[in-house]
């Protein structure tokens, strides 16, 4: 995901338990901030909304980190990770505080 001049400085809720968001190109955590900011193009479809926690993120108790309910799913899993381009690191360039 990135940062463009729209952007503003927002806050959004985020667990406590929450691992720090990795720096770009590292591999992803689960910390959650790119899914809570706005939702993936897929996420777009599911949550109906372009900006704003995408309604697919999930927070995982048992592995302290956020994951998409959309990418487990039998049928859609595949395309959606592909989407999300899970394995490939960290896109979201967003600074957090």
């Amino acid at each position: 995901m990135r940062r463009d001049a729209t952007m503003a400085e927002r806050v959004i809720a985020i667990h406590p338990a929450a691992p720090a968001k990795p720096a770009w190109g590292a591999p992803c955590n689960g910390c959650g901030v790119c899914c809570l900011v706005a939702p993936c193009p897929v996420g777009v479809l599911v949550s109906r909304r372009r900006q704003g926690a995408c309604s697919a993120v999930r927070w995982d108790e048992a592995q302290t980190r956020y994951i998409c309910s959309l990418a487990g799913h039998a049928l859609l899993g595949r395309l959606v990770r592909r989407f999300i381009a899970a394995g490939e690191g960290c896109d979201c360039d967003i600074e957090v505080e």
